[in-house]
């Protein structure tokens, strides 16, 4: 029996001066370039990673032409992106949130408090976080008060308090509100 090869055949892409892949990013990548920027990359990161993202397309004459036409065009997008980040960055520099999560009575957490969990909270505040914008070394492991740093371009940065708090039980809130209320009648008495 013959068994039928599969043959993929991939779009001729320029070599660059260093054997690589010439490529013209559509938009900015961190550690690479920003948005119409002509970049040598290997060819493996260009067919897995750039292409099929859409971060970048083949560097020809006609893709170099119309982005020098459009370079002023794009920088004016890339200023008002730049400003929408820089709003969002001082709008987080301004935030505290707070988590509450289940500890021990030493403040060591049952679990954790991960990247995500602070891009939750700050999505709920209404800004555009993502996970990978939240730069923690390690998941943050006991009660206390942090500054987390969030990063939302490669020059951008800004630290957001977060406040992790032992998670309240039913019957802990029952009881605090009952000692208000008898707080409360005394001091009317």
């Amino acid at each position: 029996m013959a068994t039928k090869t599969k043959h993929t055949h991939f779009k001729a892409l320029p070599k660059g001066s260093t054997g690589g892949v010439q490529l013209l990013l559509i938009q900015s990548v961190d550690h690479l370039g920003k948005q119409g920027d002509v970049v040598q990359v290997k060819r493996g990161f260009a067919l897995n990673y750039l292409l099929p993202q859409g971060l970048a397309t083949v560097a020809t004459d006609h893709h170099k032409r119309m982005v020098e036409k459009h370079r002023s065009k794009l920088q004016e997008i890339e200023k008002a992106r730049l400003k929408t980040l820089r709003d969002l960055s001082e709008a987080i520099a301004k935030q505290s949130i707070t988590i509450e999560a289940n500890a021990n009575d030493e403040g060591h957490l049952f679990g954790s408090v991960s990247k995500r969990d602070i891009a939750e909270e700050l999505q709920k505040l209404g800004h555009a976080v993502q996970p990978d914008d939240v730069k923690l070394d390690e998941p943050l492991r006991r009660i206390d008060t942090f500054t987390v740093p969030v990063s939302l371009a490669a020059d951008l940065k800004a630290d957001v308090k977060v406040w992790i708090v032992r998670e309240k039980k039913e019957g802990e809130e029952a009881a605090k509100e009952g000692k208000q209320e008898e707080a409360a009648e005394e001091a009317q008495a």
